[in-house]
């Protein structure tokens, strides 16, 4: 059963409900797909491009067909979602009989059942470039409104995007922080260790471990907790 169509209204007002922290990176953006796909008019079907270097993929798609002509472009090298992936433009094709800039995808394409396409760059600024793609069954199927539709969806899809690569950033300072928070602490108990014994400073028992370090060739925190272990040995 296809869903009936979505007012734009209503999409975005659905779009804005989604917590971006609670929901994985593909769920968020199949669900941008589809209410894609049920709000741009004339639109068969929608998929994302992602983009690192020369390596593309699909991340989500509606149907079989926007895989199998995203896929097409992948294995060739060129077409409007891998320009506008680079670009950052909004490409559009009209109408697949009297394409010139990518006559064999075209032909394909207008072999599939797709009649016209439009491709929105993703305004990312990370090592991640995109685009999105929607396939219309008929001829000129996107007018200027239906480009700005898209527009609009294609920057939901970059907020996601920035929102994932934000979060990875994020859990990897946190688990940086949580690791040198580890280091100073194992630190500190040697230190304590060695102004025990030697009656030393910090400044001293921190110097002295120092020396060690560099003497073993060994990180600072690799001699201190082999000094940890080694008091816990002794006092038990």
């Amino acid at each position: 059963m296809v869903p009936a169509p979505m007012d734009q209204t209503q999409a975005f007002a659905e779009l804005g409900r989604i917590r971006l922290d609670e929901v994985s990176l593909d769920d968020i953006l199949q669900r941008i797909a589809d209410l894609a796909n049920r709000t741009i008019p004339g639109t068969r079907d929608v998929s994302v491009t992602l983009a690192r270097g020369s390596i593309a993929q699909t991340a989500v798609a509606t149907g079989e067909v926007a895989l199998v002509l995203d896929e097409w472009q992948y294995a060739q090298g060129h077409g409007p979602c891998l320009d506008a992936s680079a670009s950052g433009d909004s490409l559009s094709v009209p109408d697949m009989a009297v394409e010139q800039r990518w006559p064999s995808w075209a032909a394909r394409a207008r072999a599939a059942g797709v009649g016209s396409s439009l491709s929105v760059g993703l305004p990312i600024q990370e090592a991640v470039v995109g685009a999105l793609n929607i396939y219309g069954a008929e001829p000129h199927a996107f007018d200027r409104g239906a480009v700005e539709v898209a527009e609009n969806f294609a920057a939901y899809v970059a907020v996601a995007l920035a929102n994932a690569h934000l979060y990875d950033t994020t859990a990897a300072l946190a688990r940086q922080m949580q690791e040198a928070m580890r280091s100073r602490a194992v630190i500190e108990q040697a230190k304590g260790i060695i102004m025990g014994e030697r009656r030393c400073s910090p400044e001293e028992a921190f110097a002295l471990l120092s020396k060690i370090s560099q003497g073993a060739n060994r990180k600072v925190r690799d001699v201190a907790e082999a000094l940890v272990a080694a008091a816990v040995r002794q006092g038990r």
